[in-house]
């Protein structure tokens, strides 16, 4: 038996912050623009894989990997 056939749905848990940052990120988005909160909710967001950070000549931005269901 596969483990795709094991596990139906996976989701990766996000907290109540988590899901609002997402929320309002639209595409790719300067991390300087977000609040010192956000900022520290965006990083634990990349440790999850739920964000990627773009080097874009110097600046560092933001964008999300998840697309909602």
């Amino acid at each position: 038996m596969k483990i795709n056939e094991l596990i139906q749905n996976f989701e990766i848990y996000k907290t109540n912050e988590e899901k609002e940052v997402l929320k309002t990120m639209s595409g790719p988005t300067p991390m300087s623009s977000f609040t010192e909160r956000e900022q520290v909710i965006i990083r634990g967001l990349v440790r999850k894989s739920l964000i990627t950070k773009i080097n874009n000549h110097g600046n560092t931005m933001v964008m999300r990997n998840e697309t909602e269901r």
